[in-house]
């Protein structure tokens, strides 16, 4: 089993992406655990928020108060939704939620079906619930999941992903063709990359970049790749290493032999599905680009975005350290396409998920902004609140009411008045 926590301040947005696939019949609530039924027994988007209301209030200093966890078993187990209720229900014990008001839905709109979990990390006392080393207690409850309903195992790699130790090339230390080696000889060997565009996505995290050479040899065409160390501005520094300085891991020869078998797995690979769902979850509660990264940052996803001089996305790459893959956005689906990226964060227009929400633009952040650290959670024991940065903007859904947006109002006024009073 697998889990993913999203971490945000959007509690209208979180539910309002479950209840839609409520509506269009592609999922359904399990469990509603501290939140009152209604007499027409029908639990609707702004219901279910003012439950969680009292809660928000009560700490307005926590910045990112929402959970948004998804569970996903492997696709060869046939959960029942009475077993799905029972691990749920362990799963929050287990990570200290078990007195929090939370809903469970069940969906089923991809092969692989898993159970979505809406909560909050604020007691109605105020204080937090606390969240340091989330990654590695949801582990360790996924583990305890496996063996009591006798689920199959996550795979060694995602078990395992923390034992990896790379580091970013820093051209100003010298040295850099060891740099460079320490990163080159050994990727291929972990990651599967299905081109040289995602290959070169990949090597971007740590400073490097490759390229494509052509010549002939005895007069027989050859071709090859040279690699290159990218400064702090992400622009070529110094002269360019034949990837024969490397080993022949590094050789184009190679690593299309890599991209080949990368194709074949990752048409089968089962981490497609759950990094669909969360990169579709992250694209509702993300206010602009820089709140989008971060918030899959925070789950083990790094986003790439290419763009041309005039500033156009034309390409977006998603890299998955749990399951060691990278993929471009249309690999996954054509709602995860650059275009689709370009529209919301370039030019400002709403988007349609597959889902049917509508993100509505924010000012967009600087592409220069660093991310600070993209690898870090790969080789140390780190506190996951590192990561700061939510959107204030709510999503709609095509059917939103103005019931619901008077509560979106609401909530927001009642936020300024509380702190107008500190």
């Amino acid at each position: 089993m697998i889990a993913k926590i999203g971490k945000g301040m959007n509690i209208f947005g979180a539910v309002a992406y479950n209840q839609l696939k409520v509506e269009k019949e592609n999922g359904k609530v399990l469990i509603a655990h501290r939140i009152p039924e209604p007499l027409d027994g029908h639990l609707t988007t702004t219901q279910i928020c003012r439950s969680f209301e009292p809660y928000l209030l009560a700490n307005n200093k926590t910045e990112k108060p929402v959970r948004h966890i998804s569970l996903n078993p492997d696709p060869s187990d046939k959960v029942s939704d009475e077993r799905f209720m029972k691990m749920a229900e362990q799963y929050m014990k287990e990570m200290g939620y078990a007195q929090q008001p939370y809903i469970v839905y069940k969906h089923t709109d991809i092969e692989r079906t898993h159970i979505h979990i809406v909560t909050t990390c604020v007691k109605l006392d105020g204080s937090k619930i606390p969240d340091s080393y989330d990654h590695h207690r949801s582990m360790a409850a996924c583990r305890n999941l496996e063996k009591k309903f006798n689920l199959k195992p996550a795979d060694e790699k995602t078990q395992q992903n923390d034992k990896l130790f790379f580091k970013p090339v820093d051209y100003a230390k010298g040295n850099v063709k060891s740099q460079l080696a320490a990163v080159i000889r050994y990727l291929p060997l972990y990651y599967f990359f299905p081109n040289l565009g995602t290959y070169n996505a990949l090597l971007s995290l740590f400073n490097i970049t490759c390229e494509q050479v052509s010549g002939e040899a005895y007069g027989k065409p050859k071709k090859g790749l040279v690699y290159f160390a990218l400064d702090a501005k992400g622009q070529k520094a110094g002269n360019p290493f034949k990837s024969s300085s490397f080993g022949r891991h590094a050789g184009l020869d190679h690593l299309e032999a890599h991209f080949e078998k990368s194709r074949t797995e990752m048409a089968k690979h089962p981490s497609k599905a759950i990094l669909k769902n969360t990169i579709e979850t992250a694209m509702h509660m993300a206010s602009g680009e820089f709140d989008f990264k971060k918030q899959l940052l925070g789950q083990g996803i790094n986003v790439v975005v290419r763009r041309a001089n005039q500033g156009r996305i034309y390409g977006i790459t998603f890299i998955d350290h749990e399951s060691r893959s990278v993929w471009n956005g249309s690999q996954l689906g054509k709602n995860l396409s650059a275009n689709v990226f370009n529209d919301w964060w370039s030019k400002g227009l709403t988007t349609n998920t597959a889902q049917g929400l509508i993100d509505r633009q924010a000012p967009t952040v600087s592409t220069k902004e660093e991310m600070g650290g993209p690898f870090q959670f790969l080789f140390e024991n780190r506190d996951d609140g590192f990561l700061n940065a939510f959107g204030n903007l709510l999503p709609e859904s095509q059917r939103e009411d103005y019931e619901e947006r008077a509560f979106e109002n609401q909530m927001k006024k009642k936020r300024k008045h509380k702190r107008g009073n500190q």
